[in-house]
């Protein structure tokens, strides 16, 4: 569709030249685009011009709901939600030539602190001569000394890093930190870089920018080079979803064809690092860590850890197993360490630093100590080596002069108690770039982090661009603005027309797979469970849809008898979901009606169903789509009649199975998720059955009962007389074609399990399959005039049999996976 620019409605060209004109005039000194304002940054101001006419709001709005699409998110602290990303609209344009500089300048900085990593895990001989004291060692919770003299394999401790920079308002860049223990946010600069590409499309034409993929090509190989097999199974490891930025780790994962794993989905076997599958144990070469690397193996190193695999550690010793980055890399962000860079890189490189960072003063030294205690009103004040010290309890950085008397005598009692905690730092002013406030431009400061990356010939790579973090006030100092509200993109732009590179294969690779690769068992028991609360939410969402049109609305006009409406009540309490009511009067069943839907007071309500299916989605975004975790965490509706939410509810899930049915490939992820739908349904279905289709049951009872299987079409199409008992148990229990019915989930339950993968290689069934064939051919020799109460309870405890037999299988189990029969190992 065209642009209104396109359409001659404006001049898109005039209304950028306004923006910049009128920016330029408000920006301080050193500002980026208005020290280089000129065609690229006009090109990016036309672009937004076409986008959203003479006002920048619908450009902020479409960047988020763009941000939104792809399933950015993050949290912050101990928040329960994930919030979106906050994604400013106007990227930040970096020429090409002064992008080499920087480049160069992160690749030199990377490779300095591999070379410190070697020598401070090794032979320490830059403490034994004198270049740094040892108390930066011993001194650091991040020194991990059951690893010295440990040579990771590949000869490499650091295979991803990044760091943040800050540009002076004089236009030099400086560094501020590293981040070599679990450098995030790479993940947001590829998504920001997608969102950026769908709401400025044009600019990647105009302005010849460079592109992301090759770096994460890179990285892929860069790894895969140093395990020891030619096809290596590689890993993303978190700490689970509650981390704050597992959406990023997930759309990595999925991006780079890692598997997304938890310390539980892997086991050591033989110094050998495994991950639980449906098939058995699976080999797998390397792991991309992204916690704190202290908890990675409670055996060797923290033993209170949870998150971690016990024997990792041997198995890297071993040289079996890749750790990205080697545990132990932590040692190098403490901010002490920056006081000494310059100098080691002299020694170690023979060159200077080529990006300096901000002058940094560790007090464990005497005459540092005096300087910062006098200068203590120009400098930012700073933990040493990251953990709180008593005088600066929260652990943050402080600006000296903020300090109030107290919070000041306190500091400067602990800094002559130990000097050693502490650095002081040079109080840093950034430039600022363009920020989308009010509907208009303002300037705001902003940081920069930068990746690098090792690749195969294990030389540095870097991400050309990253992301940049803006604040969200105008004062442009470094500890003010701390770590930024907002974040954009950031485009290397030069003269040349830059060509179109993908991780994915390219138009005339003969390269095939058709198998979707590894399913942890951990995930397919997430699909499994997510299955069954999505199919549980539904069926009960039906019970209380029929109980509010038909007994309690004022506007129906056929109420049910009082007999079919306790039945159904009585389903409803059965299902947990509301306590029995006292009496069955209209108040008593809109009173269970409501506590079923909305209760948090510990009942199966929808919406602590609805809770549970949200949170295995939270857990699964690299195996779900963008739109199927939107209606996952679309809000629980709060307003309205019962009844109206109800059915809001309902075709929400209607959705949500369109998503499974529709759009999830035939993978074994799917085949559990359908699994999971199946026997759930199946177990519903008996429960309706049981309730409402007993031999005293009457018209209102079938009735009913055809409204909750959804199959009265059917019925009627079929049966012109009215209500019959048999028929109904025939169409609901026995019909193969009817997609509500028991015989048609039977047969689906076992096709399903036929189609997984088995441990012997004796062509024999194994339990959960048996127990689904048996179950199949039940319903298949069954006749309708033989269903009774005592068949369906058989049948219920049959399938209650082979939920379990199914999870005793391919499900995670502590131990007993690793002492299955019939384990694979490849």
């Amino acid at each position: 569709m065209a642009s209104l620019a396109e359409a001659g409605l404006f001049d898109a060209g005039t209304i950028a030249d306004r923006w910049i004109a009128d920016y330029c005039g408000h920006a301080p000194a050193g500002d980026v685009l208005c020290a280089e304002s000129g065609t690229p940054w006009s090109a990016l101001f036309e672009e937004l011009a076409g986008l959203s006419g003479d006002g920048l709001t619908i450009a902020r709005e479409r960047a988020h709901r763009h941000a939104e699409d792809i399933g950015t998110g993050y949290r912050i602290g101990d928040d329960g939600e994930e919030r979106p990303w906050p994604l400013s609209p106007v990227p930040l344009l970096i020429d090409q030539r002064e992008w080499r500089a920087i480049e160069a300048g992160v690749a030199q900085r990377a490779e300095l602190m591999e070379r410190l990593l070697r020598d401070l895990y090794g032979p320490t001989r830059l403490v034994a001569d004198g270049h740094l004291p040892a108390a930066l060692l011993t001194g650091s919770p991040f020194f991990l000394r059951p690893l010295t003299h440990l040579t990771p394999p590949g000869e490499h401790h650091l295979h991803f890093v990044a760091f943040d920079l800050c540009r002076s308002p004089d236009g030099h860049w400086r560094v501020l930190a590293d981040h070599l223990r679990a450098p995030a946010g790479a993940g947001y600069a590829l998504e920001n870089r997608l969102a950026m590409a769908r709401t400025l499309g044009g600019l990647q034409g105009r302005l010849n920018i460079e592109r992301h993929a090759p770096f994460f090509a890179a990285f892929r190989d860069g790894i895969a080079t140093a395990c020891r097999r030619a096809e290596p199974r590689m890993a993303l490891l978190t700490p689970g979803r509650f981390t704050a930025s597992y959406a990023e780790q997930a759309h990595l994962a999925r991006y780079l064809g890692f598997l997304l794993v938890e310390g539980a989905d892997l086991a050591v076997l033989d110094d050998r690092v495994y991950v639980r599958t449906i098939a058995g144990l699976k080999r797998v070469d390397a792991l991309w860590h992204r916690f704190d690397p202290r908890y990675l193996d409670p055996l060797a190193l923290d033993s209170h850890s949870r998150i971690g695999v016990a024997g990792l550690i041997d198995a890297t010793v071993a040289g079996n197993v890749v750790i990205a980055n080697a545990p132990g890399a932590g040692l190098l962000e403490a901010p002490a360490f920056a006081a000494f860079l310059p100098r080691l890189s002299e020694i170690l490189l023979g060159e200077p630093l080529r990006l300096p960072n901000i002058a940094t003063w560790w007090c464990g030294q005497s005459a540092e100590a005096a300087h910062v205690a006098a200068h203590l009103d120009q400098m930012v004040v700073a933990p040493a080596f990251g953990t709180p010290p008593l005088g600066l309890p929260d652990g943050k950085a402080v600006l000296g002069a903020h300090l109030d008397d107290a919070a000041r005598a306190a500091l400067r009692d602990d800094l002559t108690r130990r000097p050693q905690d502490y650095v002081g730092q040079e109080v840093v002013c950034l430039s600022t770039m363009p920020f989308v406030a009010e509907d208009r431009l303002a300037p705001r400061p902003f940081t920069l982090r930068v990746f690098a990356a090792r690749d195969a010939a294990g030389q540095w790579t870097v991400l050309p661009g990253g992301f940049a973090r803006i604040g969200e006030h105008a004062d442009a100092r470094a500890a003010v603005m701390g770590e930024g509200s907002w974040s954009a993109d950031v485009c290397i732009h030069g003269p040349d027309p830059v060509a179109p590179v993908s991780l994915l294969p390219s138009g005339d690779s003969t390269q095939l797979r058709r198998n979707p690769g590894t399913l942890p068992s951990r995930v397919a028991d997430n699909m499994f469970w997510l299955g069954r609360y999505l199919e549980r939410g539904e069926a009960l969402l039906s019970v209380l849809r029929v109980l509010l049109g038909h007994s309690i609305s004022a506007d129906t006009g056929a109420a049910l008898s009082a007999e079919t409406v306790e039945r159904l009540a009585q389903l409803v309490v059965a299902a947990g979901a509301a306590p029995a009511p006292r009496a069955f009067k209209r108040q008593d069943l809109t009173q269970l009606a409501r506590t079923a839907l909305e209760s948090t007071d510990g009942w199966t309500s929808v919406r602590a169903i609805n809770r549970q299916a949200r949170s295995i989605g939270a857990v699964s975004r690299d195996r779900l789509s963008a739109d199927m975790i939107r209606l996952l965490d679309a809000p629980f509706p709060e307003r309205g009649v019962l009844l109206d939410r109800a059915g809001s509810l309902q075709r929400r899930y209607s959705a949500l199975a369109g998503q499974a049915g529709e759009h999830m490939g035939r993978t074994d992820a799917w085949r559990f998720h359908d699994l999971g739908r199946r026997i759930e349904r199946a177990l519903a279905t008996i429960g309706f059955l049981r309730a409402l289709g007993g031999p005293q049951a009457t018209a209102d009872d079938l009735s009913t009962l055809l409204d909750l299987a959804d199959s009265q079409i059917s019925y009627r199409q079929r049966y012109l007389t009215g209500m019959a008992r048999v028929p109904v148990l025939d169409l609901l229990a026995l019909d193969p074609g009817n997609p509500r019915g028991l015989a048609f989930q039977a047969a689906a339950i076992s096709a399903h399990l036929n189609a997984l993968p088995v441990l012997s290689d004796d062509g024999l069934a194994e339990p959960q399959q048996e127990q689904a064939r048996s179950i199949a051919a039940t319903l298949v020799t069954a006749r309708a005039t033989a269903i009774d109460d005592a068949w369906l309870a058989d049948l219920q405890g049959r399938l209650w049999s082979l939920s379990e037999a199914v999870a005793r299988r391919y499900f995670l189990h502590g131990a007993e996976p690793l002492r299955a029969a019939g384990l694979v190992l490849a």
